[in-house]
């Protein structure tokens, strides 16, 4: 068996022939759906990017409820602390 072959799996003509036969058919499903290579990778871009985004927005959400909370938390905290140090 030599190296190329171990390389792809098969010989290198079964090879070409499977990737022929699998690329007509994604050709063919595209084509169907009026897709073109440039749509798929800006529809993986948009997904990447609205993942990043999504990220983020939890992130700041996250932040703001604990700025929220903290708006209450801390004087009070301040208040209770000033109380117990008088007794």
């Amino acid at each position: 068996m030599s190296a190329l072959t171990r390389f792809l799996g098969d010989s290198p003509l079964r090879v070409i022939l499977k990737l022929l036969v699998v690329s007509f058919l994604v050709g063919l499903v595209m084509n169907a759906f009026g897709w073109s290579p440039m749509d798929v990778l800006q529809a993986i871009q948009r997904l990447f990017t609205d993942l990043w985004n999504l990220g983020f927005n939890a992130v700041y959400r996250f932040l703001g409820y604990i700025l929220l909370g903290a708006a209450i938390v801390i004087p009070a905290f301040i208040l209770l602390r000033l109380a117990n140090y008088r007794k």
